[in-house]
């Protein structure tokens, strides 16, 4: 068989078919490079380049007047048609990102998700109703891309290095136990002296079991600790601080108001572990418009409860 030969014409540029539009609306070369602010010689070469891509005669020219060609009457069709679906595109993709609607998917650790996460969620589905919110809490890592989730928030500066991360807002974990476990077996004096008391240990994610790594102003330390009493809830092992079972280490979003009522007794007060509050998220702010109300939602949110506390 003899093979057959075929014309290979080139994907026309939609600014040069914005030109071409154009110079038939003004019925002239002059009258366009106005409009566009353009020099009447690039609006001449642009038109140039687009017939060489189609490789057919569009116009013709002629001193007084500018006409169609055949080929120039159909692609002004096409033309016409291609650019307002490309405008009508732009327009629903930019709709998108600045109006919050659809599902959003978030993940966080138990204690906190549900405290405080949850709470700040049901009223931001109040203020944006086309937006659909699913939480889901977990006691260990999450893969947010693998398991489908759009935003991840997290205590802790151990952040995942292949997304994106910001804070939402400064946070804690402190020593502390009731004041008649305190009597009873007396106050520790320095991290060793841990040893010697009963210590809640909370399991929780990919956490080193049993120990605590504490920030002082004369250097990070790490304390083993051990006790009879563990559990990968939090809020179990704040019912045995309250209960005068030991000591526990905890995020003062969740003691501090025990630690106001007297319930609660700092201990070893120089000793904190950074338990800052993330948005993670595998996208960019930008390009979504839920995704970004929500994170600035929540920020500002939890920044207002900590100087409302």
């Amino acid at each position: 068989m003899t093979p057959t030969n075929t014309i290979r014409v080139e994907s026309p540029l939609p600014e040069d078919l914005r030109v071409f539009l154009t110079v038939i609306r003004k019925s002239s070369f002059a009258g366009a490079a106005d409009e566009l602010g353009l020099s009447p010689a690039f609006v001449s070469k642009r038109i140039r380049i687009l017939e060489e891509a189609l490789q057919t005669r569009l116009l013709h020219r002629s001193t007084r007047r500018i006409a169609l060609t055949e080929a120039g009457e159909k692609t002004q069709r096409w033309a016409t048609r291609f650019l307002d679906d490309m405008d009508d595109f732009v327009s629903e993709l930019t709709e998108i990102r600045q109006a919050p609607r659809g599902l959003l998917h978030i993940c966080s650790s138990f204690g906190f998700g549900r405290n405080h996460v949850a709470p700040a969620i049901a009223e931001l589905s109040s203020t944006y109703p086309d937006l659909e919110v699913r939480l889901d809490v977990f006691d260990r890592v999450v893969d947010i891309v693998a398991e489908g989730f759009d935003l991840e928030i997290r205590v802790g500066d151990d952040l995942p290095g292949h997304h994106i991360g910001r804070k939402l807002v400064s946070n804690q974990r402190v020593l502390c136990a009731t004041p008649d476990y305190l009597e009873r077996r007396g106050t520790p004096l320095s991290l060793k002296n841990l040893a010697q008391h009963d210590c809640l240990v909370l399991k929780e994610r990919n956490n080193p079991f049993g120990v605590w790594q504490l920030n002082h102003v004369d250097g990070d330390e790490t304390v083993r600790v051990s006790s009879r009493l563990s559990s990968n809830n939090g809020e179990i092992v704040l019912q045995w601080a309250l209960s005068g079972r030991g000591i526990i280490l905890r995020s003062l979003w969740d003691v501090q108001p025990l630690l106001d009522q007297g319930k609660l007794v700092r201990v070893l007060p120089a000793y904190t572990q950074s338990a800052n509050v993330w948005a993670v998220y595998p996208t960019r702010l930008s390009d979504s418009a839920k995704l970004r109300v929500c994170v600035e939602f929540l920020e500002n949110r939890f920044k207002k409860m900590v100087l409302m506390g």
